[in-house]
C-alpha cells in the first residue's frame, strides 16, 4: 500500500515466512487498477526463514552474507533506509552492514519508554501522570509506594504494580484496594496481597517498576495517540485513538478506534506534542505512541493522564497505516479527525488484532479473502470504505486473524468489523473442501 501510493518507492520487505500469493494479490487489489500494474516490480519479499530459536529478524538476517549483498544489489547505492517495527543493537548491527540509516531511536535511549523513565520524562513535558513511584523493586518498595498512595488518596480504588520494560499489559498487576478499609492490620494485608504474586513476576520486577493509582470512574477510556519524530527534529501528531482493552484487570491491548473521542481528542495531541518534544531533545527519532487514561464521573469533563510512553511502534500502527496509504488524507489534530485529501470527507476505523475462534483454525487465507469480498465488505479504493484484512497467517497457527474496517463515522466502521465476523463463521459452516479452496 505504500508503494501505491508513493510511486517514487520501492520496498524490500524483509520477513520470516513470505505469504501465500493469495495474499499479496489480494493486496495489489486495494489499490486502485491503474497502479497496480507498476506497483508489483517495485516490492521485493525476502524470507529470512525462522531457525527454531528467538532470534529476530535482523539478527538471522546478519548470518546471512548472501542476502545481505542481495539488498545491497536491490538499494543500488540509491537513497535509502531502514524502517523497523523496534530498534535493537541487532537493527542497528544491520543498519551498518548496509550502510543504511534507521528511522528509528537509538538503543541507547530505550529506557527512555520504561515506565519509571517514561513517567519522569511525561512529568517534565508538564502532562499530569497518576500519583504513583518510581524504581520499586522489591516487596517492600511496592508495599511501601501502596501505603504513600492511599495516605495521599484514601478513596483510590486499587494501583496497578508495572514491570518498566514491558509492553501490551504484559507485566501489569492490579490490586483492588476496596477490603482494605476493613483490615485491622492494612500493612500486612498488603503485604500479603503482594507477596502472593507469581514468583516470576516479583523476579522481574527486580529490575525495576512502578506502582501507580488505578484510575476510575463512572466513564472510562484508554485512549493512545501516535507520534512521528522526523529527521529534522520537528514533532508531528499522526493520529488519536481508543484502545479496547481485555484480559485480566483489563490491561492486554486488543485492539483501537480511530479517532478518539473528540471531546478530549485534541487535549490528547497537545500533550502528545509535548511528549514528543521532550524526546526530541533527548535525541529519539520516529514512531512512538503514549498511552493515556480518561475517566470521569456524572457530567464532570474527563481526567486526562498520561501513563506510558512506547518509544517503537505498536498495536495502533498498522491501522493507521492501512488508513493513511489507502485512503490518503491527514489528521486534523485540532478537530480530532481524518480530512481524506480527494474530498475532504473524514474517516474512521475499528481496527482489532484478536479475531480468533478455534473453530476458524485451518481456515485458508483465500477463502476468508473471497468470502469478506463477496459479502461486499472488502476495502474498494473508489470509495475509500471497507475492510482491509491482516495477519491471515494466523488462521493456519490459532484460528486468528486482524482486520482494520474504515468507514465514514466510528459506527459504520465498527458495522463492518461486526459483518467480517459474521462472514466467516459462515465460511466454517460450508464444506471444508470448499473453505480451504477458497469457493463459495
Amino acid at each position: 500500500l505504500i508503494a501505491g501510493r508513493i510511486p517514487s518507492t520501492e520496498l524490500i520487505y524483509i520477513l520470516s515466512r513470505a505469504p501465500d500469493a493469495a495474499v499479496i494479490e489480494y493486496y495489489l487489489g486495494l489499490m486502485p487498477a491503474a497502479v497496480r500494474d507498476r506497483v508489483r516490480p517495485r516490492i521485493h519479499l525476502l524470507e529470512i526463514p525462522l531457525d527454531g530459536t528467538p532470534r529476530s529478524v535482523a539478527t538471522r538476517l546478519l548470518d546471512r552474507p548472501d542476502r545481505i549483498a542481495e539488498v545491497r544489489r536491490l538499494i543500488a547505492g540509491r537513497p535509502a533506509f531502514i524502517e523497523p517495527w523496534n530498534v535493537t543493537e541487532q537493527e542497528v548491527a544491520l543498519a551498518l552492514a548496509l550502510d543504511v540509516p534507521i528511522n528509528g531511536t537509538d538503543p541507547s535511549l530505550r529506557e527512555a519508554g520504561f515506565k519509571s523513565h517514561g513517567r519522569r520524562l511525561i512529568r517534565d513535558a508538564g502532562v499530569p501522570v497518576p500519583l504513583g513511584v518510581e524504581d520499586v523493586r522489591t516487596v517492600d518498595d511496592v508495599v511501601a509506594a501502596i501505603e504513600g498512595i492511599v495516605a495521599e488518596r484514601p478513596t483510590a480504588p486499587g494501583v496497578v504494580v508495572k514491570h518498566d520494560d514491558s509492553g501490551a499489559g504484559d507485566g501489569n498487576v492490579v490490586i483492588d484496594l476496596g477490603p482494605l478499609a476493613e483490615q485491622s492490620d492494612r500493612v500486612a494485608w498488603l503485604r500479603a496481597r503482594v507477596e502472593a504474586l507469581p514468583a516470576w513476576y516479583l523476579a522481574d520486577l527486580e529490575r525495576g517498576g512502578i506502582v501507580e493509582e488505578r484510575i476510575a470512574g463512572t466513564r472510562f477510556t484508554s485512549p493512545s495517540a501516535q507520534v512521528d519524530i522526523r529527521p529534522d527534529r520537528s514533532v508531528l501528531v499522526l493520529a488519536t485513538h481508543e484502545q479496547v482493552l481485555g484480559g485480566e484487570g483489563g490491561q492486554v491491548y486488543l485492539g483501537c478506534r480511530f479517532p478518539a473521542d473528540p471531546s478530549y481528542a485534541p487535549e490528547l495531541a497537545q500533550h502528545a506534542a509535548a511528549i514528543g518534544e521532550q524526546l526530541s531533545r533527548r535525541g529519539a527519532l520516529g514512531r512512538f505512541s503514549v498511552d493515556f487514561v480518561a475517566a470521569a464521573d456524572g457530567n464532570e469533563p474527563p481526567r486526562i493522564f498520561a501513563i506510558e510512553i512506547n518509544l517503537r511502534k505498536g498495536g495502533t500502527t498498522h491501522p493507521y497505516a492501512a488508513l493513511r496509504n489507502a485512503v490518503p488524507g491527514h489528521y486534523d489534530a485540532a478537530g480530532g479527525r481524518w480530512v481524506t485529501t480527494a474530498d475532504g470527507s473524514p474517516r474512521a476505523y475499528s481496527a482489532t488484532d484478536n479475531l480468533v475462534d478455534s473453530a476458524w483454525l485451518g481456515l485458508a487465507p483465500a477463502a476468508v479473502i473471497d468470502a469478506v469480498a463477496e459479502a461486499g465488505l472488502q476495502f474498494d479504493p473508489g470509495s475509500g470504505l471497507g475492510v482491509v484484512l491482516h495477519m491471515l497467517s494466523g488462521l493456519a497457527i490459532d484460528g486468528r486473524f486482524g482486520l482494520t474496517a474504515i468507514g465514514r463515522t466510528a459506527g459504520e466502521a465498527r458495522e463492518l468489523e461486526d459483518g467480517v465476523r459474521d462472514v466467516v463463521d459462515r465460511l466454517c459452516r460450508t464444506p471444508r473442501t470448499a473453505r480451504r479452496s477458497g469457493i463459495g
